[in-house]
């Protein structure tokens, strides 16, 4: 691929962003909170326990978050902000949930969903032809997202947006 069908590439999928973007906007589509996560600290003898700042918001696209200005990220985890029950001392992993939900329940309102640990993606010509926008790929100047782990799991950007889009 030369690099002027990359950056053709590029162009486009920065313009096929926005335009869903705009649409979702348009429609009043149900968007969810984004959070960037501080990680917890020890400081001598005082322990603080990792917490969430809100970093915007972003529509849920499958594998992929938009934002309302074109952004896109890798979804990463989720979770619903809400102050768990008691602890019961459960799997770690289960704790681990719950002190992602206790976290979120502190800076966001009461039942909202709320995604963290989620990686921007970049968009220009080098990062789409050399694999660094993982899950965007580029297949013959056109481009694809990953949206599972078989070889079979790819498709088309365009589509995959246009069907995602009808869900939220």
């Amino acid at each position: 691929m030369t690099d002027d069908e990359a950056v053709t590439a590029a162009d486009s999928l920065a313009r096929l962003l926005r335009e869903t973007a705009a649409e979702l906007d348009a429609r009043h589509a149900r968007d969810e909170a984004l959070a960037a996560v501080k990680a917890s600290r020890k400081l001598l003898l005082v322990h603080t326990s990792a917490s969430m700042q809100p970093a915007g918001r972003a529509w849920r696209l499958g594998v992929l978050l938009l934002g309302r200005d074109g952004e896109v990220w890798a979804t990463g985890r989720i979770t619903r902000a809400t102050e768990p029950k008691k602890e019961q001392g459960l799997s770690a992993s289960v704790e681990e949930r719950r002190d992602a939900r206790r976290a979120a329940s502190k800076r966001f309102t009461e039942g909202e969903v709320v995604n963290f640990e989620h990686v921007r993606l970049p968009l220009d010509a080098e990062s789409l032809r050399s694999g660094a926008s993982d899950p965007l790929l580029l297949r013959d100047g056109v481009v694809h997202v990953r949206w599972g782990r078989g070889p079979d799991e790819v498709r088309e950007l365009r589509a995959y947006l246009a069907d995602r889009s009808e869900f939220v």
